[in-house]
């Protein structure tokens, strides 16, 4: 008689967002995922050690500058939002360490990965993506990606697009779904 205890997949969604978007966005995709495993939704502000215990990291960050933000990248987004004309406001988690730097420091311990970003509303060529630099790193360390890398898009503004919320939360129940057979694939 086995004693394992099986639970259901653990996801932990980790996010980088200067004006609100990007957390918006891995707010949308946890609501989506938590249909079919626990999630977690932290900041990546404060997050030293890695103190969550997941099956799957989801992980994502605004691309600035084509790639992760960089300090002098998060200075600028913070000399924006002092802007009267932009009317930006500064997310409650966007002072301190980047996923750049939590990356390089501290990575995630989850054996499978999904990375997301958000980015202007044009070509990827033009813009660049922190998803896919995200993608890159993640499995440079060995891990193994379940999805591949999503970017929503913002406005000139910068203020998602509409739908992106919806599109989201439509992906995170995408993931969820292909959780699930490799959930029962562990219990037996």
């Amino acid at each position: 008689m086995s004693t394992t205890t099986h639970h259901p997949p653990r996801v932990a969604v980790v996010y980088e967002s200067m004006f609100g978007n990007t957390r918006r966005i891995a707010e949308a995709i946890a609501e989506g995922v938590l249909e079919s495993a626990t999630v977690e939704v932290r900041a990546v502000h404060g997050l030293e050690p890695w103190p969550l215990t997941s099956d799957v990291v989801i992980v994502g960050a605004p691309t600035h500058v084509h790639g992760l933000s960089r300090a002098s990248t998060r200075a600028e987004a913070v000399r924006w939002s002092e802007d009267q004309a932009r009317d930006l406001q500064l997310d409650e988690s966007a002072d301190g360490t980047g996923i750049r730097e939590w990356l390089k420091e501290s990575p995630p311990k989850a054996l499978l990965f999904v990375a997301f970003d958000t980015r202007a509303d044009m070509p990827r060529i033009f813009t660049g993506s922190a998803a896919v630099a995200i993608d890159r790193k993640l499995r440079a360390r060995g891990m193994s990606r379940l999805a591949d890398p999503n970017s929503f898009v913002v406005d000139k503004q910068s203020r998602l697009v509409d739908g992106e919320v919806d599109r989201a939360r439509e992906w995170g129940r995408e993931l969820g779904r292909t959780l699930a057979p490799l959930h029962a694939e562990s219990k037996g």
